[in-house]
């Protein structure tokens, strides 16, 4: 079911789509939340804070760089850490190290269980590619080349907007839109030229600030509700749902 005030029509207008990876092509975001609950979990019960809930996970964290995510659920609990350095022990009490200890379970989950895309998703990029438009990756992720190898996705990409690549770019993270602009740039295209795609309240909020064609909403827990209210100009439960308006479609 497509939710929101616009319909789908606008697809018919674009020249590439632009994905986020975690929730909306592979179910990778479950990872990150067993990931994340396995952090926090010890974290809070050891300063005395509430207890770590999937609440906390779409409220302060999901589609956020990693040490944003840390940062932002510390301040929610009034925790104050040392911010440390990026090269932090994973077993170190600071922001960085908390976000590396994140990371080491994260690759664990990974390396045990391995990953897949969704179905729905997989046909609509497949849909996408046979239509003519350009794609790309824009991930918050500084694993999303692992994850895109392990999903055998890798090949489907030119352009990868990862977390990496926007450090070393000095690239500010979601909510801001200045990854998704660097991904329509990397294509050679403008904002209005692209289709964001997105499962997170920061990733929705950012294609809404970029001034992007159509920003459209993956409702894998979130919300559809709170994905429209974040920005989203329409969410749906599955992208499959939106086949059938992409140029040359029956829409």
């Amino acid at each position: 079911m497509i939710h929101g005030s616009r319909d789908a029509s606008a697809l018919a207008d674009a020249r590439a789509i632009l994905f986020d990876l975690d929730g909306v092509l592979t179910p990778t975001a479950e990872v990150h939340m067993r990931a994340w609950a396995r952090l926090f979990g010890p974290v809070l019960e050891a300063h005395g804070a509430a207890l770590y809930t999937d609440d906390d996970y779409f409220a302060h964290i999901d589609g956020k760089p990693r040490y944003d995510g840390v940062r932002t659920m510390l301040a929610a609990r009034g925790i104050e850490l040392p911010e440390g350095a990026p090269n932090d022990s994973a077993d170190a009490d600071t922001v960085h190290g908390l976000g590396n200890r994140k990371d080491v379970a994260f690759n664990a989950e990974i390396d045990e269980h391995g990953v897949q895309p969704y179905p729905g998703s997989l046909a609509f990029l497949d849909a996408a590619e046979a239509a003519g438009l350009q794609v790309a990756v824009v991930t918050s992720s500084r694993n999303g080349q692992r994850v895109l190898s392990a999903a055998g996705l890798r090949d489907r990409f030119e352009v990868v907007v990862d977390g990496i690549h926007a450090a070393t770019h000095g690239l500010a993270g979601k909510p801001s839109p200045a990854t998704y602009v660097e991904g329509a740039r990397l294509l050679g295209l403008t904002p209005t030229d692209c289709v964001v795609v997105e499962d997170a309240h920061s990733g929705v909020a950012a294609g809404h600030a970029g001034g992007f064609l159509l920003t459209v909403g993956v409702d894998r827990g979130a919300g559809a509700d709170s994905l429209l209210e974040h920005g989203a100009d329409l969410v749906v439960d599955d992208l499959d749902e939106l086949i059938d308006s992409l140029p040359g479609g029956a829409a």
